[in-house]
């Protein structure tokens, strides 16, 4: 590392990331910036390695934190009203793990609020534009981290995935995204979207460096009892000679630009030896419809906490308790919120719930055995991460159901709990990237990055 090795100082390489933060302020990247505490935590890091002790592996790194990620330093606000002025008590666990190997937090990142979008624009702090083009969109719900790492202000940047929120906005931007397999890496800390969905992840540059973030962050939390022993770090390499090819989404639906993108890399993996397997996996293309159901249900649960009386926004104009309650949910969250969370309450009501919610999670069940099938006769499967490269900024937003429709190829491996990175796969003629995904079976997160450097090789 060139910082322990002298060759630069932590604290010249956390003043250019702010150099270079503020002078892409236009795009809306950062919600905050973390200047002064940053630079004091490098100037410790030099002192430090000048008196010759051991730093962690990411010592002086500046990187970038998604809004909704807890931290001492600054505010926790998800880009939201609601939570504006939550200071936060606690460090997030993936935060901790990343500060005790020396990594510094340069800013917050601009995300859909409370992680509810797919474009970055349902953020209260304004949308996020895409790194190369400022009228298109910067994907989401993690834009402002995708795009911190695409125009080279940081080396990574923290983001969550619930159904797509670090792959898509990683396949606008052409960096890499990672959704790990459900349970790798800690949510303490970590603002609720869906508790069955959310994933903690990073976007790199490479998949060298995701590996050695996943070995950072990867490993069982006694805070969060749905985290996995440490599988990540004791993976065994294995052969990968199958690669599947999802049928039921090779159509014209889909931009034929993304569609030569991944024709492309087939022909690239066949000249290398790899067998194409075409896979029929019919259950996928009710992914989103359960999608839509059990995550809106599992946000209104989330989101009830949020009252106007703990902690947050609390409206000015309330007269008595109940005006509380309703004025500063009312003020406080935005249109997207409150349309998750009056469906996710319908879903679970009475008379609804065995209709709605009972008859989605049957059929997540499916979902989870036509992967299993898959990976029986493959060992990854290529896909597109979404139907287009980045669209146009107000294009879908006061559309939902055409903004729901983004996500129809990234929520099924949520659904599923298996892991999938973001590649990128080259550009449109216009300059805009391209981004394919690669799904494997639970717990093969390494064997993935070990084959996007494959994919690499074709760039």
């Amino acid at each position: 590392m060139k910082i322990a090795s002298k060759e630069v100082s932590a604290v010249s390489l956390v003043k250019e990331a702010f150099e270079k933060a503020k002078k892409y302020e236009d795009k809306h990247i950062f919600v905050s910036l973390n200047e002064e505490n940053a630079i004091a935590r490098a100037k410790e890091i030099d002192e430090r390695i000048a008196r010759g002790e051991n730093v962690g592996r990411l010592a002086g790194v500046p990187y970038a934190l998604k809004d909704n990620f807890l931290s001492k330093e600054g505010n926790t606000t998800a880009s939201s009203l609601m939570l504006e002025p939550f200071h936060s008590p606690i460090d997030s666990t993936t935060v901790k793990k990343l500060e005790a190997e020396g990594a510094i937090m340069i800013g917050r990142t601009n995300m859909d609020s409370f992680a509810h979008g797919s474009s970055t624009e349902n953020s209260y702090f304004g949308p996020t534009k895409n790194s190369i083009d400022d009228e298109r969109v910067s994907g989401g719900s993690s834009g402002g981290s995708a795009v911190a790492v695409a125009l080279d202000i940081v080396e990574f940047a923290t983001g969550t995935d619930t159904g797509g929120s670090i792959r898509q906005p990683a396949s606008f931007n052409g960096v890499y995204g990672l959704k790990p397999t459900y349970g790798t890496i800690s949510r303490y800390g970590v603002v609720a979207m869906a508790s069955s969905t959310d994933c903690v992840g990073f976007f790199t540059k490479t998949p060298d460096d995701m590996d050695l973030l996943m070995s950072i962050c990867a490993g069982q939390d006694k805070t969060d009892m749905t985290t996995l022993p440490d599988y990540y770090n004791e993976t065994p390499e294995t052969e990968v000679k199958r690669i599947g090819i999802i049928k039921d989404f090779d159509n014209d639906a889909v931009d034929k630009n993304i569609r030569d993108a991944l024709a492309k890399k087939v022909e690239f993996l066949e000249n290398k030896g790899y067998e194409i397997v075409e896979l029929e996996m019919p259950t996928l293309k009710y992914a989103l419809a359960v999608y839509y159901i059990i995550v809106p249900a599992e946000i209104s649960s989330n989101l009830s906490r949020h009252d106007g009386i703990r902690y947050g926004y609390r409206s000015k104009n309330a007269k008595d308790l109940g005006e509380i309650f309703s004025k500063s949910r009312n003020e406080g969250f935005m249109s997207e919120n409150k349309r998750r969370i009056m469906v996710g309450n319908f879903v679970l009501s009475s008379g609804f719930y065995d209709a709605y919610y009972l008859k989605a999670q049957k059929a997540r069940t499916k979902i989870i055995e036509e992967y299993n099938k898959a990976f029986e006769k493959v060992d990854f499967i290529l896909m597109p991460v979404s139907p287009s490269p980045a669209f146009k900024l107000g294009e879908k937003v006061n559309d939902p159901v055409s903004m729901y429709l983004e996500d129809v190829m990234s929520v099924p491996t949520n659904l599923a709990g298996v892991p999938s990175l973001a590649v990128p796969a080259g550009k449109t003629k216009s300059g805009l990237p391209l981004g394919l995904q690669v799904v494997g079976p639970r717990r093969s997160d390494k064997n993935i990055l070990k084959f996007a450097k494959v994919l690499e090789e074709d760039e």
